[in-house]
């Protein structure tokens, strides 16, 4: 195979964010080890967002404290705030942190009030603070939301995006994540925005996050990857979205579907790392915890098939 990418399993974080109940944390940790048993190399795990507003994430520091360790594999938790970062510090300090920690923007001031509950300029003043004081403790991954569209303010400027980029590369981030938080990405601006990336002379490695809210994640990653992309982010079933108790968007809004992003990157040659029988394992069992039949074209296909 001449390709190799990474896949960041985010079932765990921003798939759960979108349930309203709240999924216990044995159950956790048991999607987490089979996303580990797979071969995920990067696993998005839990989020330090404070839990009256973000409830699903209340058991934080149990999961990071319970997860499966192994050489290669690198577990993430998001900060919307330099508090947050104090307790990833804590657990750290105590045996049981993240390796990576996500910072969030958001490309408009609209979605950062929404979201963040603050502006923009004071977002990225929280962002410098908490890149010092993660410094040297974990690997930053810089996380640019709406990138492609923004349900508050429409269309996104792409210069403003890729200015939000260079500033994170300039705080010292390992990696940055485009978020296509509402699924508005087409290819041609995917394509678009990583040439204005490349030009801007950006070296760290650029995530495709793409939600699938118009049923075109997976063509949009295609795109990010014959436009150099090696990093993508995924989640089981095609779950995800906004926080269950923040409303934005329209229908649904979840990510791109991990079970059949593999498969086509598979089929086109590309090698994901992954088991693909593991990876079916850890589908099912993301429908179990969920109790309900998810979005997965490759799963409802494998049951077609068991039922025939």
């Amino acid at each position: 195979m001449a390709d190799r990418v990474t896949i960041c399993e985010c079932f765990a974080r921003d798939g759960l964010q979108h349930e309203a109940g709240f999924v216990p944390t044995e159950t956790k940790l048991e999607l987490l080890a089979a996303f580990t048993a797979a071969g995920f190399r990067r696993i998005e795990a839990t989020s330090y967002s404070h839990p009256r507003h973000v409830p699903a994430f209340a058991d934080a520091s149990d999961v990071l404290a319970g997860l499966p360790r192994r050489d290669g594999v690198a577990y993430k938790a998001t900060c919307p705030n330099p508090r947050a970062v104090q307790r990833a510090i804590a657990d750290l300090d105590a045996g049981r942190g993240a390796e990576e920690l996500s910072f969030l923007v958001s490309a408009t001031e609209g979605h950062t009030e929404r979201n963040l509950r603050t502006t923009r300029a004071a977002q990225w003043e929280n962002v410098a603070e908490m890149a010092r004081l993660a410094q040297g403790k974990f690997t930053v991954v810089g996380v640019v939301s709406v990138a492609f569209g923004c349900p508050f303010e429409g269309a996104v400027d792409p210069g403003s995006v890729v200015a939000d980029i260079v500033r994170f590369a300039e705080l010292g981030a390992g990696l940055i994540t485009l978020g296509d938080t509402i699924g508005a990405a087409t290819p041609r601006t995917v394509a678009d925005l990583y040439r204005r990336i490349d030009r801007a002379g950006v070296e760290i490695p650029v995530v495709a996050h793409m939600h699938n809210t118009r049923g075109t994640a997976l063509a949009n990653c295609v795109a990010a990857l014959d436009a150099g992309c090696r990093h993508f982010d995924t989640a089981f079933g095609g779950v995800g979205g906004h926080p269950a108790r923040i409303a934005y968007g329209q229908g649904l809004t979840g990510n791109a579907c991990t079970e059949d992003l593999v498969a086509l990157f598979e089929a086109m040659g590309v090698d994901t790392g992954l088991d693909a029988d593991r990876v079916a394992a850890a589908s099912e069992l993301c429908e179990r915890a969920l109790g309900r039949e998810l979005y997965s074209m490759i799963a409802k296909g494998r049951k077609e098939k068991l039922d025939a």
